[in-house]
């Protein structure tokens, strides 16, 4: 009963939107990871990642499809659930899947289950403009959000394939604006996807809110990677911004480690996983 505030003076407290927002104002760097169920989640959390995030990702990684296109809602429930199971201490963040949220109620309803059966403390949207009004009317509901900008997974088949946001000077500044009408519509966190490091630090600058980053440079407040990518376990051409931590770490757990401690120094990404 009570369980946060019992547990507010514990040595390892759960983290939540009030520590990643005093992270972001110190200057202390988010070491976030995507995993999908209850064995690496023990794992994240003895490591002291802060935020966990269970991705759409898991259709292409766990799997074995093309994109994140077919993943459904029975399927980030059940793997939100088992990865909510394994933790203690980071932050739990689920994506909303492919059309999940195409009304304000539909998002709602979808993201009410995120929480209430997956135990995802906030949900995660690939936003743009059209979204402003769905993160307005979550935020409305006393529900966390996390905005995605940049590379959207589930638009691939519209934009073309996997490919860097935001060159283009046209396209960044609408990016810019979109980020920021995003927090003026209550979203909690910013994540951004494959963009160039000068705007990924142009961003975070701009907002009050933490902003992730995934190949997008050292300046966002935090990093995340997929936990199958820096154990090598992901087969074939990686992306960028991929690096093996496993090397030379000995264990798995180890390898976590040297991820935290490695985005925590800024020696996460160097030069060569930027674009």
């Amino acid at each position: 009963m009570y369980t946060q505030l019992q547990l507010r003076d514990s040595d390892r407290p759960p983290v939540t939107l009030s520590t990643l927002a005093r992270m972001k104002a110190d200057g202390e760097k988010i070491a976030c990871l995507t995993g999908y169920d209850a064995s690496f989640a023990v794992l994240l959390d003895a490591a002291e990642v802060d935020v966990v995030l269970v991705g759409d990702s898991l259709g292409m990684v766990i799997q074995g499809h093309d994109t994140t296109v077919p993943v459904t809602m029975d399927d980030m429930v059940y793997h939100c659930r088992a990865v909510a199971r394994g933790l203690y201490r980071p932050f739990l963040i689920a994506d909303l899947p492919f059309m999940s949220y195409p009304s304000k109620e539909q998002a709602l309803a979808n993201s009410v289950r995120l929480l209430q059966e997956g135990g995802a403390e906030m949900v995660k949207l690939e936003s743009g403009g059209n979204q402003i009004e769905i993160v307005e009317f979550l935020a409305g509901h006393d529900i966390a959000v996390c905005a995605h900008l940049g590379l959207k997974p589930q638009s691939v088949h519209k934009t073309g394939g996997f490919r860097v946001q935001g060159r283009e000077e046209s396209a960044a500044e609408r990016m810019i604006a979109d980020a920021r009408r995003l927090e003026s519509a209550g979203a909690d966190i910013v994540l951004l996807e494959c963009i160039p490091a000068v705007l990924g630090k142009t961003i975070t600058a701009e907002l009050h809110v933490p902003v992730i980053g995934i190949g997008a440079g050292p300046g966002t407040d935090g990093q995340i990677l997929v936990c199958y990518d820096i154990l090598d376990i992901t087969t074939g051409r990686k992306p960028r911004f991929v690096r093996n931590f496993l090397d030379g770490a000995g264990n798995n757990l180890q390898a976590f480690k040297n991820y935290v401690q490695a985005v925590k120094q800024g020696e996460y990404p160097a030069p060569e996983h930027c674009f």
